[in-house]
C-alpha cells in the first residue's frame, strides 16, 4: 500500500463536508434529515416520559421490552436518551446507505477522478472519502444528541450532567456501529456505475444475502457464522444493552477493516 499523506487525506475529507453542507443538493438532504429529526424529537423523544409513566403504557412497555430484551432501557432515568438510543441505532445505519452512496461513482462518471489522481493517490482518494463520510455522520450524531439532551434537560435540569455522560457513551457506540455501513458503501462505490446502483446493491446484499445465509444455516447450522459478514449483525444485542465489548466494538471494527481492505484492492485495479 502506498504511503498516505495526512494533509491530502484531510483535504479530501473536508471536501465531503463542503459537498454536503455548502451545496444545494447537500442542503436539501440536510433539510430533509432535520425535518425528520424535529418530528422525532417532538413526539417519540419529547413524549418518552409521559408515555412510560402512564400505568397502562408502562405495563405494556415492560411486557414488550422484556420480551425483546430491551427491559434495561426502562431503568434509565434519562428516558429521552433511551428513546433516542433505540431510534438512532437503527435509523443512522439505514441513513448511511443513502447518504454515503456517492463517494466515488459521481466523480468517476464525470471523469474528475482522473484529474484528482494527479494530486492524490488512489488510496488517499478512497480513504479520504471514507473519512469524510465518518466526519459527516459524527457531526449529525452530535447535533441530534445535543438536541435530545436539550429536550431532557428542559424536562429535568438535574439530569443534565448524567445525561451528558451517557450521551458521550452513546455517541461512541453509535459512531462505531455505523462504520461498517460506511465502509460497505465505499466498497460498492469501487465498482458500481452510479449512486443509485450502490443503494440497490446494498439492499440486495442485505436482503438477498440474509435469505441465502438463512437457507444455508437451515441446512448446515455452522453456516450461521456467515451472518457476521453483514454490518449491523450486533445491533439487536446493542439495543438492549446486552452486547459485550466484542460485539459492540470489535465486530464492527473488523467488518470495517475487511471491507476497506477489499475496496482498496478493487479500486487499485479499476480504471478511472
Amino acid at each position: 500500500m502506498t504511503q498516505l499523506h495526512p494533509q491530502r487525506l484531510l483535504k479530501i475529507a473536508q471536501f465531503e463536508l463542503v459537498r454536503l453542507f455548502l451545496t444545494k443538493r447537500g442542503l436539501l438532504a440536510v433539510a430533509a434529515f432535520a425535518i425528520c429529526w424535529l418530528l422525532i424529537l417532538r413526539y417519540p423523544i419529547g413524549q418518552a416520559v409521559s408515555l412510560i409513566s402512564s400505568p397502562e403504557i408502562a405495563e405494556l412497555a415492560q411486557q414488550v421490552f422484556g420480551a425483546i430484551g430491551l427491559s434495561k432501557l426502562l431503568d434509565w432515568p434519562e428516558a429521552e436518551l433511551a428513546m433516542y438510543w433505540l431510534i438512532a441505532l437503527y435509523s443512522f445505519p439505514s441513513f448511511c446507505l443513502f447518504l454515503c452512496s456517492d463517494q466515488l461513482v459521481g466523480d468517476k462518471q464525470r471523469g474528475t477522478l482522473r484529474f484528482l489522481s494527479l494530486r492524490a493517490t488512489r488510496n488517499e482518494m478512497l480513504f479520504g472519502r471514507f473519512l469524510g463520510q465518518v466526519f459527516i455522520l459524527a457531526a449529525l450524531l452530535i447535533v441530534t444528541l445535543v438536541a435530545a439532551v436539550a429536550v431532557m434537560a428542559f424536562r429535568e435540569p438535574a439530569l443534565l450532567m448524567t445525561g451528558l455522560s451517557r450521551s458521550f457513551m452513546l455517541f461512541c457506540y453509535l459512531l462505531i456501529a455505523v462504520l461498517p455501513f460506511i465502509a460497505l458503501m465505499t466498497l460498492l462505490n469501487t465498482f458500481a456505475r452510479s449512486a443509485r446502483l450502490t443503494v440497490v446493491l446494498a439492499v440486495l446484499f442485505f436482503a438477498g444475502g440474509n435469505i441465502v445465509v438463512g437457507l444455508l444455516s437451515w441446512q448446515i447450522p455452522a453456516m450461521a457464522m456467515l451472518n457476521y459478514i453483514f454490518p449491523g449483525v450486533q445491533l439487536d444485542q446493542m439495543a438492549g444493552q446486552n452486547a459485550g465489548l466484542f460485539n459492540s466494538i470489535a465486530i464492527p471494527v473488523i467488518q470495517t477493516v475487511v471491507m476497506l481492505a477489499l475496496a482498496q484492492r478493487i479500486f487499485a485495479r479499476s480504471s478511472l
